[in-house]
């Protein structure tokens, strides 16, 4: 993915890869050469290295909603390539790689131009910079009163509809 790509979709809704774990829906806020800045609801901030993204998606159906006011004074942490980000990140506790069997999550204790060093569950992990697909921290927008009781309609909903479908199972079991 070059730069130049992704700064025509900054500030628009994509989808990053097709599907999989590490596929996420947000809001586009800022491309580098090797890395690019994605808002999501339920993430937060998420920074992709762009060497293993396989596609960026948008104006998809119906996949990329997004239900965020950003506030005008949100700040996140910017830098000029991908390990200046990581570097931004020490002594933050982090997530790297956010699916699949190498999700990893915990302090990020120190960057190496080789790698860098998770400190979790008393284990000290060190893991391959160019391993590093994507890494998030603890920052997230919280959902306004509006966007909370519209997914809480959503839940109830869903939940109403489980509940007759387990009264009906129990009813042909008898």
């Amino acid at each position: 993915m070059n730069k130049k790509m992704l700064l025509s979709l900054v500030d628009k809704v994509i989808k990053v890869d097709r599907g999989g774990p590490e596929s996420r829906v947000g809001l586009l806020l800022s491309a580098e050469d090797d890395y690019f800045t994605l808002l999501t609801e339920n993430d937060g901030i998420i920074y992709y290295s762009t060497q293993h993204i396989k596609s960026l998606t948008n104006h998809s159906k119906n996949e990329t909603e997004f239900n965020l006011e950003i506030p005008k004074d949100f700040e996140y942490i910017q830098a000029d390539d991908f390990k200046g980000i990581l570097n931004c990140l020490t002594l933050q506790w982090v997530k790297i790689n956010r699916g699949g069997p190498e999700t990893l999550e915990g302090v990020l204790d120190s960057v190496t131009d080789d790698y860098a060093i998770i400190v979790a569950n008393e284990e000290i992990i060190r893991v391959a910079l160019f391993h590093i697909r994507n890494i998030s921290y603890g920052v997230k927008i919280e959902k306004t009163k509006k966007d909370k009781d519209k997914s809480g309609k959503e839940e109830n909903k869903n939940n109403k509809e489980d509940n007759k479908n387990e009264s009906k199972n129990q009813e042909e079991a008898k």
